[in-house]
């Protein structure tokens, strides 16, 4: 599956979440770390879910850039 990530620069380096897994959230101090750690937290958050035996979200959000 291919979710969404949002990522924001930030004053100490940068942060993402994922809109379709509320509460998917990480950080990092340079984006290759962001992006490590977004990956990470996607997949615990997944396995909790599998653990749980919860349903798994089908991703939805859609993401465009608009040049204007």
């Amino acid at each position: 599956m291919r979710y969404a990530v949002v990522i924001e620069k930030t004053g100490t380096g940068y942060s993402a979440y994922v809109p379709d897994l509320p509460g998917c959230v990480s950080v990092g101090r340079t984006r290759e770390e962001m992006d490590r750690n977004i990956r990470e937290a996607i997949e615990l958050y997944l396995d909790e879910l599998r653990e749980q035996g919860a349903p798994i979200p089908t991703p939805s959000t859609d993401t465009e850039h608009i040049a204007v």
